[in-house]
């Protein structure tokens, strides 16, 4: 069996930054196993698998796989995804039908490589708890207790369809420093992955309003699931009960992997009524997996 894939660069206009993601194109006959399998060869954050859809309307069913599981929902493939998709169908919308649930992007072609594609959240986040513990958090990230927090933001949990513990600290001097201490994260981010999605506002730099970064297994670059449980949060405080917010995140600066990330909401009433998130990806390489 031989199987044609694509390698993106994604949350970037630039080659060789961004995150990066495999898409395995015609993955019908792949069992989940050998997905699991692929994914794990490849040893990305994600690789996705484009399958035909169930629906005719839809351009493809997507199947996401980090090298340990399969995931319902991530941003970066999504995105990665329906760039892949629009260039290949020349779609402007894109309908995908994810573990989640359908998901629509909406692409806009930027040359025959890349493009851009933002997409509503399929489920708009939600806060599952506060995190109170600021010495235990602090020690966790490495940085002092009195730098915990941001404006009107505190530590939350949220999800988005998956589960980030948000920590907001001072200012980019402080996200810049911290230097994470995995061993206690276990028990200081104990929902689901134990993962900390630390961010700042970032008034100074005028790219962008918000910087963050994503501790886990590993440090990634740009992290779009995470930046959609960050729209619940930005949604709760702020100060507009109707209305629309737009915002720019950069990621994966301290990494050399420089991310930028838009988020999107909209609240009527107080009510967090639409969430998306976008970007750009690139496709920076091909080839042939042969699996005998």
């Amino acid at each position: 069996m031989k199987l044609d894939y694509l390698l993106l660069d994604v949350f970037t206009r630039e080659r060789l930054q961004g995150n990066q993601l495999a898409v395995v194109l015609k993955a019908d006959g792949l069992l989940d196993n050998e997905m699991q399998a692929i994914a794990r060869e490849f040893n990305l954050s994600e690789t996705v698998f484009l399958t035909k859809p169930q629906s005719e309307r839809n351009a493809a069913g997507v199947r996401i796989f980090t090298p340990h599981q399969e995931l319902p929902f991530a941003g970066h493939p999504t995105v990665g995804a329906a760039v892949v998709l629009g260039l290949q169908n020349d779609r402007s919308a894109v309908r995908m039908e994810e573990k989640i649930g359908l998901v629509t992007a909406l692409f806009e072609k930027a040359d025959k490589r890349s493009g851009e594609a933002r997409f509503a959240l399929p489920r708009l986040p939600t806060k599952v708890a506060d995190l109170t513990d600021k010495l235990g958090i602090a020690q966790a990230l490495g940085i002092e207790v009195e730098e915990i927090g941001c404006d009107v933001f505190t530590p939350a949990v949220y999800t988005a369809g998956v589960t980030f513990h948000l920590i907001p600290v001072r200012d980019a001097g402080v996200l810049k420093r911290a230097k994470p201490n995995m061993a206690m994260f276990e028990d200081i981010f104990f929902h689901d992955h134990n993962s900390a999605y630390v961010f700042t506002l970032t008034p100074e730099e005028p790219e962008n309003d918000i910087a963050a970064r994503m501790f886990g297994v590993g440090e990634d670059p740009g992290t779009g699931s995470a930046a959609a449980a960050l729209i619940g949060l930005l949604s709760d405080k702020a100060d507009f009960g109707t209305g629309q917010g737009d915002f720019s995140l950069r990621q994966g600066k301290e990494m050399g992997r420089l991310c930028r990330i838009s988020l999107q909401l909209r609240k009527e009433n107080e009510v967090l009524t639409h969430g998306a998130i976008g970007g750009h990806a690139v496709i920076v390489g091909e080839g042939v997996l042969d699996l005998g």
